[in-house]
């Protein structure tokens, strides 16, 4: 078995076995969180830059935990007292080269998720020339959405693959709009519209959840979310804007 040796305590090869055991521990800690705790699945198109936005923070995390603690676990291993040592330990200054480069790194990499950071919320907000406009009516603990033509669903039905705009407001006290599988979240705030913005791409159903504790009911406050496809949205549309149009007629 190969077994290094060190000139002294600043030998380089100290560093070259630590990068590469932190090279090795960022892969093995990225993996253990993205498989342990695996992201809901992607049902709309923002989802995807929020996505790869997590996963970039998540190898930041695994690197940063990485650099830590193999140093440390290094260190106590291969610097350990041993049996019968009564020397001193190496005495050594700093280091100016790494002392500008772990202040001036971390800046950098905050820079660029900043900008990574802008450009995703740019992306998810931005306003698209054909998207159809859903009312949200956010109260103690229910939900209510009108289309246009004055149909109201206790459901939010959605056509796949188009751009929604929801335009949200509160009847009593804060709630929010939440759907896992599109990521994007808003909250809906007494006395103010609110809006959010995002485009279903599969078909299925989900569960719209309050992420506000706003009140003893508050874990009942969800409601189904049906994507479907453009030609079955606009059937179920028409037969509830005929019904619509049946009630006001017969009155």
């Amino acid at each position: 078995m190969w077994k290094p040796k060190f000139k002294s305590a600043t030998d380089p090869l100290h560093f070259y076995i630590v990068g590469g055991l932190v090279a090795l521990g960022t892969v093995v800690v990225f993996l253990a969180l993205y498989f342990g705790l695996p992201l809901p699945q992607q049902a709309s198109e923002e989802a995807v830059s929020i996505d790869q936005l997590i996963y970039g923070h998540l190898m930041v995390i695994a690197f940063l935990f990485s650099l830590v603690v193999i140093f440390m676990i290094y260190a106590v291993v291969m610097f350990r007292k041993r049996e019968g040592d009564e020397s001193e330990g190496a005495h050594f200054e700093g280091n100016t080269t790494l002392e500008i480069a772990w202040t001036v790194l971390p800046l950098i990499v905050v820079v660029i998720f900043a900008f990574w950071g802008i450009r995703a919320l740019n992306t998810v907000t931005r306003t698209e020339a054909n998207e159809m406009a859903i009312e949200v009516d956010g109260f103690q603990w229910n939900w209510n959405f009108v289309y246009e033509g004055g149909v109201q669903s206790t459901e939010l039905v959605l056509p796949l693959d188009r751009p929604i705009v929801v335009n949200m407001k509160s009847r009593d006290v804060m709630h929010g709009f939440w759907i896992p599988q599109f990521r994007v979240k808003q909250d809906l705030v007494p006395g103010q519209e609110t809006h959010l913005r995002f485009t279903p791409t599969a078909v299925g159903e989900y569960t719209l959840g309050c992420t506000v504790l706003c009140g003893l009911n508050h874990y009942s406050m969800v409601a189904k979310v049906k994507v479907v496809p453009e030609a079955e949205f606009t059937v179920w549309l028409n037969e509830e804007t005929a019904k619509v149009n049946h009630s006001l007629a017969s009155k």
